[in-house]
């Protein structure tokens, strides 16, 4: 499968939203959809500690309707106090709040890819006014089934690969790198299985806050030993008002049977599986993943 990549022409618009913490970085494309009827459509990326960059795929529904993008509090472009009490689940969610008041957005839909999920499961929770619909795309709902799908994934790579995962786990030399190629036929199978990396891919790992990732999941894909380690939303999906899409790849760490046991838990949810893919559908069947969110999003 070659890499999707999407190279836009830059963004119509960008700057800064003051949020708690500090400023946040956005930018928006589609601006003359803005008070249109089709509601624009605010972009959550992953991580924790990730950046908007794998996410430019969406900017290409820009055609149709507003698209905003941004970077969190110490990630990518936005600015880095480096101070860990910013942290938490309530004042990453805060953001959107923050973003849409200073973009002066009413109505709305999100999309929240991974860790981006969370915050978007714990934002509609909350039933926000101007809201129109959640898409909750390979997300984390619960920190133990997240482990308990990726040590499935484990189980079923080759018997010489899961011995070198566990003897270098259990030898602390996760840094070998014959343990970082285990690790890399792990990520080919379930997080991104193009031929190439997108650079789109490759410039979120580049600008990946490390620290903030180990502070909240932890240092591995196996084990979450960060602030998250007890995290699950699932009591929350209930309370969700607005029409959810539940979106995975067919290979995902975010697992359609997860997906499906999460949507049965929301009132009003949808779900679709993109053949082929896994982690990162937006490049690996990024025609199936576009077409997923039109239907959703009724365009």
């Amino acid at each position: 499968m070659l890499a999707a990549s999407i190279t836009p022409t830059g963004p119509e618009r960008t700057g800064y939203a003051d949020a708690p913490g500090g400023r946040i970085w956005w930018r928006m494309d589609g601006v003359r959809h803005l008070r249109s009827q089709r509601v624009p459509l605010i972009g959550i990326h992953g991580g924790p500690g990730g950046s908007h960059d794998y996410l430019l795929p969406l900017t290409r529904l820009s055609e149709e309707r507003t698209i905003v993008l941004y970077d969190q509090l110490d990630c990518g472009d936005s600015d880095k106090p480096g101070d860990a009490r910013n942290w938490t689940v309530e004042r990453f969610v805060a953001e959107v709040d923050a973003l849409r008041a200073a973009l002066e957005i009413d109505r709305c839909m999100i999309l929240g890819h991974s860790w981006g999920g969370l915050i978007a499961v714990e934002y509609a929770a909350r039933n926000p006014a101007g809201l129109q619909g959640a898409i909750l795309a390979s997300p984390l709902i619960s920190a133990a089934r997240w482990i308990a799908d990726n040590l499935a994934h484990r189980a079923s790579l080759p018997p010489d690969v899961q011995i070198a995962l566990e003897r270098h786990e259990a030898e602390g030399t996760t840094s070998d790198p014959g343990y970082q190629v285990a690790l890399r036929l792990l990520m080919k199978r379930h997080f991104c299985r193009t031929n190439t990396e997108p650079p789109e891919v490759a410039s979120l790992f580049r600008k990946m806050n490390g620290t903030l990732y180990r502070t909240l999941w932890g240092e591995g894909a196996f084990a979450c030993t960060g602030l998250l380690k007890d995290y699950d939303a699932s009591p929350l999906l209930a309370q969700v008002q607005v029409p959810c899409l539940f979106l995975c790849g067919e290979f995902d760490e975010s697992t359609p049977a997860a997906n499906r046991a999460f949507a049965s838990l929301t009132p009003d949810a949808k779900v679709s599986v993109i053949p082929g893919a896994s982690h990162m559908p937006m490049f690996e069947n990024p025609t199936a993943f576009l077409t997923a969110l039109r239907w959703f999003a009724g365009t």
